[in-house]
């Protein structure tokens, strides 16, 4: 998988630097996969879930929320979004237009 961007992962580590280990291994572990549907991602991931056009992922048990849309044809992850839970729950999150 192509993974777009690792940019958004480090600026979210500069606030949360607790985050680094896990998103990083995340990062290591969806860049190698070729994913075809959200089957296989729970392979891997078996907590990831479907909300509307994104997967979320729990990060670093649950404290963090991953954010992103996954063209499986194309294998290429958007990173959208990156959040504490208490800023998931807050659903703002659901303004994206692609959502």
């Amino acid at each position: 998988m192509h993974i777009i961007s690792y940019k958004r992962l480090r600026e979210f580590n500069k606030q949360h630097g607790d985050s680094l280990v896990p998103l990083d291994t995340w990062y290591k572990i969806a860049k190698k996969a070729n994913w075809q549907n959200l089957i296989d991602v729970h392979t891997v991931f078996p907590k990831a879930e479907a909300v509307g056009n994104f997967t979320v992922f729990n990060i670093k048990g649950n404290k963090y929320r991953l954010i992103v849309s996954i063209d499986y044809e194309r294998q290429l992850i958007y990173i959208k979004h990156i959040l504490t839970h208490a800023e998931y729950d807050k659903d703002k999150w659901k303004n994206d237009p692609y959502f």
